[in-house]
């Protein structure tokens, strides 16, 4: 599959695009875009990271209360990561089979069952008192939220190949202002009893102190679950609908796909793999990070209050969402994608290493400028490992072995990456919480062993081609 070589500005919740007309074919004038019913889409997008993103400021403090920690705060990286992982795994099991219903009976129905199990879900785990219960929330959550699918295939419905790149063009920005929101909802309105004392006087909300953030984050799903049943049009045109009477030729007369048995050649393999390397640094170190936060400074963290993890994470957020619009197209344009790439994966390096720098230097002077120095620091090595989704998409775009077959490719990397991201978090807090709880390495190991992973990474970035795979398929 011989496209044109081109660079987009994404994060990991970026969908892949469909590689554009050969270099030899004049430019199509592009589409105008359904402006109305792209601003509906992109807002249901908002409302995932938002939900996701809003428990993190105080989720480890939430751990920290429950009878299965037993007071030890050295435990919480146990519980906290499970938790973070069974939405992911639950989504994961779940995820083609909401896409498929979408298939059949259109993509409306499921996005408003979903966000309606995205509300639902909220709202039990704001009301949640006991490990399991919290559990069941977050697992009920990933088991009724097929959005993130559905919400590819409707901006697919929504665009053609003449505007597609420049509706995808606003998915990062959006995701962004999720990351920047989520977390300043659940840090300013956690404990509202004890912030706010004259205004949240009942007891309930001194035994539910998590409630309000997650009756926040609800109420903006609802408000979107409104705006969805009354004014968003269904985007599945009811000719291309699944049906058994379809053939090797389908609804628009195109022929049917190859079979999945011909899509792991090598250059899927490998983008694909890197794909997933970066997916399971990244989602390591975003559940290592904030509970590094929370943690005590005698227990290996910093001792920073929800609201203050709130604030951080969501400044991170918008650094994140302002960078990618100015920097991250060009710089891709200026390197190349794989320098881009290789770049964002060693920046992980410095990321996982200066957590325990920061802990020693909170231990000897306290929290003063130089730590907060290199909290800053530590946002922007961040910020610049991200610049590697916008390089992997490519790479993975171009790596499907025909046009037919780019649906297949696109499908099997996300289902690689939501395993890799289920794992993940777990992973990363309960080696937090083994290192501390047995002084592994002083109670750092977790961190040598997360950097062992992102050069492992970068040695893997390494096997990728010096250009991208349709350029080197193109004729000369």
């Amino acid at each position: 599959m011989a496209t044109q070589n081109f660079s987009i500005t994404a994060d990991e919740e970026t969908p892949l695009l469909p590689p554009p007309l050969k270099p030899d074919s004049p430019p199509p004038s592009p589409t105008p875009l359904p402006k109305f019913q792209l601003g509906i889409a992109l807002l249901l997008e908002l409302c995932e990271p938002i939900s996701s993103q809003s428990i993190t400021p105080y989720i480890n403090e939430l751990v920290s209360t429950l009878d299965i920690v037993g007071g030890d705060e050295r435990k919480v990286g146990y519980y906290a990561g499970l938790i973070e992982s069974l939405f992911f795994v639950t989504e994961a099991l779940t995820v083609l089979q909401w896409g498929r219903l979408s298939d059949q009976i259109g993509r409306k129905p499921v996005m408003l069952i979903g966000l309606g199990g995205l509300c639902l879900s909220m709202l039990c785990f704001g009301l949640s008192r006991t490990f399991w219960t919290l559990i069941i929330s977050r697992c009920l959550c990933g088991l009724l939220n097929g959005n993130v699918g559905v919400m590819k295939s409707i901006l697919g419905d929504l665009t053609d190949v003449s505007n597609r790149a420049d509706a995808f063009a606003l998915v990062p920005v959006v995701w962004a202002s999720g990351l920047t929101l989520g977390p300043l909802i659940g840090g300013s309105l956690a404990n509202p009893h004890k912030r706010f004392p004259a205004v949240f006087t009942s007891q309930f909300w001194e035994e539910y102190p998590y409630f309000l953030p997650c009756l926040a984050s609800a109420g903006i799903v609802l408000f979107c679950t409104i705006i969805t049943y009354v004014f968003f049009k269904e985007t599945l045109p009811m000719h291309i609908k699944a049906s058994s009477e379809i053939s090797a030729t389908d609804a628009i007369g195109r022929e049917a796909p190859p079979p999945l048995r011909q899509i792991p050649i090598w250059p899927v393999i490998i983008s694909v793999a890197n794909y997933v390397s970066l997916a399971f640094l990244d989602i390591m170190l975003s559940s290592l990070l904030p509970l590094f936060f929370a943690m005590s400074i005698e227990t290996g963290g910093l001792g920073f209050t929800p609201p203050t993890i709130g604030y951080l994470l969501g400044a991170y957020g918008a650094a994140t969402g302002i960078f990618s619009i100015f920097f991250s197209a060009k710089m891709l344009r200026y390197f190349g994608e794989k320098r881009v790439f290789c770049g964002g994966i060693a920046f992980f390096v410095p990321a996982f290493m200066l957590m325990p720098i920061m802990n020693l230097l909170a231990r000897r002077t306290s929290i003063g400028p130089i730590v907060w120095s290199l909290v800053i620091f530590e946002f922007l090595f961040m910020i610049l490992a991200n610049m590697a989704y916008g390089a992997i998409f490519i790479f993975v775009t171009a790596s499907a072995p025909d046009q037919r077959s780019l649906g297949a490719t696109n499908g099997l990397s996300q289902t690689t990456v939501s395993i890799s991201r289920a794992l993940g978090p777990a992973l990363s807090t309960s080696l937090f919480s083994f290192s501390v709880e047995h002084e592994v390495l002083g109670g750092y190991g977790v961190y040598v062993l997360m950097t062992a992973f992102a050069l492992l990474a970068l040695a893997l970035a390494s096997l990728l081609p010096p250009r991208v795979w349709d350029d080197e398929k193109a004729p000369e």
